[in-house]
């Protein structure tokens, strides 16, 4: 059986410095995607959104494991895109009207139809109240800039400011939404372990 290790062949992608901002190309992917809205860390539908990406996203590995392809590969991390309809009102102190896609990247294998059949079996066998709300769709974000955060999400906003600085040295303008990608399992992780990249969409 080939098996297949996505955050090996996407290194560039899904590790990151955590001294030094970097440059990065982000080509077109397939994701699993929820929409919510909230403080995420008080939110039931951000944690019923983690539970459900997870849920379908496991499914499709063994479906692809086991179907004609023989394929074995690990999920890959949760991401999240972040942002408020009002930017100038998007803080860490204050998470109430933050607004975020939950997503997780999947192999060239997955289609929409095995999505839906995925979606079905996980029907059968959990209650989960954001299941309907998946989407499967590509997503692009072109060029960007990156950097590790390792500690609690309250202590980002440092890091966050090193990658805007970055940019403008660059002689560039942000882009798009604010991206964190989850190494770590936000569910289980202790907050000063927690391994996160941090990327900026940027344009000129």
């Amino acid at each position: 059986m080939k098996k297949i290790d996505y955050k090996k062949e996407l290194k560039h992608l899904y590790t990151a410095s955590a001294k030094n901002v970097e440059a990065v190309e982000v080509p077109q992917m397939n994701f699993l995607m929820i929409d919510g809205e909230g403080d995420p860390n008080t939110s039931q539908a951000f944690q019923d959104a983690v539970e459900a990406l997870f849920s379908v996203s496991y499914t499709l590995k063994f479906m692809i494991k086991k179907g004609k392809e023989g394929i074995d590969y690990g999920v890959m991390p949760l991401e999240g895109l972040w942002w408020a309809d009002d930017m100038s009102q998007f803080s860490i102190e204050n998470k109430d009207n933050w607004k975020w896609t939950l997503m997780i990247m999947q192999p060239e294998y997955v289609t929409g139809n095995l999505v839906d059949e995925a979606i079905e079996q996980v029907k059968k066998k959990k209650s989960l109240t954001a299941l309907p709300t998946i989407r499967f769709e590509a997503f692009s974000e072109g060029k960007a800039a990156q950097i590790m955060h390792i500690g609690p999400f309250s202590e980002e906003g440092p890091t966050i400011q090193k990658v805007h600085d970055f940019i403008k040295e660059m002689k560039y303008k942000l882009s798009k939404k604010h991206h964190e990608i989850y190494l770590s399992d936000i569910r289980k992780a202790a907050p000063e372990k927690l391994k996160t990249i941090i990327r900026q969409p940027m344009k000129v």
